[in-house]
């Protein structure tokens, strides 16, 4: 036979525990608080656009919409080259960089809209000086590299990456971290509230007796205080004096 629960009763799992379930949200936040300011390292990052367009061409002639459209093909080569060894090598020599190129390349990323010449490049580094001087050598070497490589001269550097006075850093993200840390406690402590539901085979009412035990109830024991008891107590004194009361008036 399948056992089916009710709203009414996973509402009553919830505030039965709810103590527990806030503990643990409390103390997944606390956590991920702690990791976010005191333990992760910042990233910054830095980021320089530059243009595709004709760089040479006659000024008589008219700057059509395949002219446009070839140029944001040549995007995609460019940005395998940009993230090529062949760049990121000039860079790590240029700024001295104790790291390898492959790894440099993996940290570039490269981006553009739909059907736009504009390129964005973006580099993630502990140093927010070290991530704007990443990018903007990366597009200088390119820009210098590329009419060798391809033998075109078509790409203009729209903004450099700059340093401002305060840098705020991409990473980690400490209120995204804390709302994940709240949900996921959340969804745990839950959980854990329902396996010791599950786990508690405590007979309390009359209920689990008739769902567990399947047998009839014959009768109740009620509860009962300590202040119920003395008033009892009281109560048999009080009638036991009028009875002696009554006796000795008889005789």
């Amino acid at each position: 036979m399948e056992e089916t629960i009710s709203l009414k009763e996973i509402f009553e799992v919830i505030k039965k525990r709810i103590v527990l379930i806030v503990a643990i949200v409390c103390a997944a936040a606390v956590i991920a608080a702690v990791v976010s300011y005191f333990v992760l390292t910042p990233v910054y990052a830095g980021s320089t656009k530059f243009i595709v367009n004709q760089g040479k061409q006659d000024e008589t002639a008219n700057y059509s919409v395949n002219d446009v459209r070839y140029n944001v093909e040549l995007i995609n080569t460019y940005n395998d080259i940009i993230k090529s060894t062949a760049i990121s090598q000039e860079v790590v020599e240029t700024l001295n960089l104790d790291v390898q190129a492959d790894k440099l390349a993996d940290r570039i990323e490269v981006s553009s809209g739909n059907d736009s010449q504009v390129v964005t490049v973006r580099v993630e580094d502990e140093s927010p000086v070290t991530a704007a001087n990443i990018a903007n050598t990366t597009v200088e070497i390119f820009q210098e590299r590329l009419p060798d490589i391809m033998n075109v001269d078509n790409v203009t550097i729209l903004t450099a990456a700059e340093l401002g006075e305060n840098p705020t850093p991409v990473k980690p993200n400490k209120k995204l971290n804390i709302a994940i840390a709240v949900v996921l406690g959340g969804m745990v402590g839950v959980g854990i509230a329902f396996m010791l539901e599950y786990l508690d085979n405590t007979i309390r009412t009359e209920e689990d007796i008739d769902r567990h035990l399947q047998l009839p109830v014959l009768g109740t024991i009620s509860t009962i205080e300590p202040g119920d008891v003395r008033g009892q107590q009281f109560a048999q004194r009080q009638v036991q004096g009028e009875r002696g009361g009554i006796y000795g008036t008889q005789k």
